[in-house]
């Protein structure tokens, strides 16, 4: 599985504003066969920041979401008006 297939795109809701903006986590759509260090490894790679802790949840819907915890000397915020979220 290559790096950027495993990260399908960002959710832009607004549990996930409050995530960016009070906890620095930002979430993910990713592909249903990726694991927790697949996400990290994704996640590190393609954005160039540090991963502090990952939560995988499947939706009703089916889709598998990753909840990407980034180490404080990183800004969620940042990255998401990078990914064009906020």
């Amino acid at each position: 599985m290559s790096q950027s297939s495993i990260i399908i795109r960002p959710v832009s809701t607004e549990k996930s504003f409050r995530l960016i903006e009070k906890e620095n986590k930002l979430i993910f759509i990713v592909d249903p066969k990726a694991d927790k260090n697949t996400v990290r490894e994704a996640v590190e790679k393609s954005f160039n920041v540090k991963v502090e802790k990952i939560n995988i949840i499947r939706s009703i819907t089916g889709e598998k979401k990753a909840v990407v915890k980034l180490a404080k000397e990183y800004s969620a915020m940042d990255l998401a008006s990078k990914l064009k979220i906020v």
